[in-house]
């Protein structure tokens, strides 16, 4: 196993060191994936760390048994190359999709449910680029251009959001964020901008009593709580204590008092909660398809087969959860994911099996993955 990892290491050493020298940027995907294939490497980020640190190889071109190593690598990779070429020429277009985009070729043909070959061309594209460094402001204790002032004073690049959302931010040229003042100060959190929509569109305000039943890690459980002026009261659940405590952490970065962790199973009913709630949050567990530009593991690790097993868990969420919602309150049911099974198809069955609950279709948002904002379903549901 040593030997094995060391192999592995130097490999994406080399690799590293050829990829250095190609601007482009379909090979580095291609090889990428067929180096993984070849090396039973199951994360991106192995050969990413390598890409910058190329003094390994370098220091030992002049070597034999590594000369001949990079040469029998670089073959592979021309070899690669002309498989990758003659990938556009494929004319099934489930089949070219997959092989073009380095897309499980079973997620191919569940985003052709919902949508035509173009914009799955598109989805699976934009599952590849390297995402945006989105910031949500802490409105609590800073405005907007004051933080804008302060992160240029750091040579930090800030810009608006194609949407030019009031609480959201991109950044350039940026490293170690979590280190920077501004950060610990709790001027600002970490955040995508579909992410932050699900809060926007629940709409919370200042004493209110709501509820996020999978809070963790917190990113939208704090949201809630700056949009209410942290006034009101958010009971934020997760299933293991460890997570409950990264929602108390931000909460104290960020200056926020609102809120109270449970460790609590969504998907368990719990008669004492009936109709104790204004609003709700359901950002449920899903496959992820919507943030494989962010975690490309995603691809590997998830089966088709995983598809009949969350929509249970989702199902049994709503339902229960939509039992400790005021008359006249509003759940958000939210997943990263863009899958019609995990989302539409949640939601219709139940408002079928539940005839006091209703949605205003104009206001479901599906957002497909682009380089500002991840993929996201977003569906409000009103109870009479």
């Amino acid at each position: 196993a040593t030997a094995y990892a060391a192999h592995s290491a130097d490999i994406l050493r080399r690799t590293a060191h050829i990829l250095g020298k190609t601007d482009d940027e379909k090979l580095y995907t291609e090889l990428f994936e067929n180096i993984k294939k070849e090396m039973k490497i199951k994360t991106y980020y192995q050969i990413l760390a390598y890409l910058h640190n190329h003094s390994f190889f370098m220091q030992h071109e002049e070597d034999a048994f590594f000369k001949k190593q990079y040469d029998d690598l670089f073959s592979l990779i021309q070899q690669r190359k002309n498989d990758y070429e003659e990938f556009f020429k494929i004319e099934d277009d489930i089949e070219r999709i997959s092989k073009t985009t380095s897309m499980p070729k079973w997620i191919v043909e569940e985003l052709m449910k919902s949508n035509d070959e173009k914009e799955v061309e598109q989805i699976c594209k934009n599952s590849n680029i390297k995402p945006k460094v989105t910031i949500r402001v802490n409105t609590l204790k800073i405005n907007k251009q004051e933080l804008i002032e302060r992160l240029k004073e750091k040579n930090t690049e800030c810009k608006e959001t194609a949407e030019k959302l009031d609480d959201f931010l991109i950044l350039e040229k940026i490293k170690n964020i979590e280190n920077i003042d501004e950060f610990k100060k709790g001027y600002f959190t970490i955040q995508d901008i579909s992410a932050g929509q699900t809060v926007r569109i629940l709409n919370p305000q200042p004493g209110e009593l709501v509820l996020d039943a999978c809070s963790a890690p917190g990113g939208k459980t704090t949201y809630m709580a700056e949009l209410m002026k942290n006034k009101g009261k958010i009971e934020a659940w997760d299933i293991h204590e460890h997570r409950t405590k990264l929602v108390e952490k931000n909460a104290q970065r960020l200056g926020i008092d609102i809120i109270e962790t449970k460790v609590k199973d969504a998907s368990l009913y719990d008669e004492s909660l009936k109709e104790k709630f204004n609003k709700i949050l359901l950002d449920v567990p899903c496959l992820g398809i919507g943030v494989i530009k962010r975690k490309p593991d995603i691809k590997w690790q998830r089966k088709p087969e995983d598809i009949e097993k969350i929509t249970e868990i989702q199902k049994k969420i709503l339902n229960n959860c939509s039992k400790y919602l005021k008359n006249n309150g509003t759940i958000v049911y939210s997943t990263c994911s863009i899958l019609k099974d995990e989302n539409e198809e949640v939601v219709n069955e139940f408002l079928k099996e539940n005839s006091e609950y209703y949605i205003k279709p104009e206001e479901t948002r599906n957002i497909l993955p682009n380089q500002e904002e991840d993929g996201f379903f977003i569906c409000k549901i009103y109870k009479k």
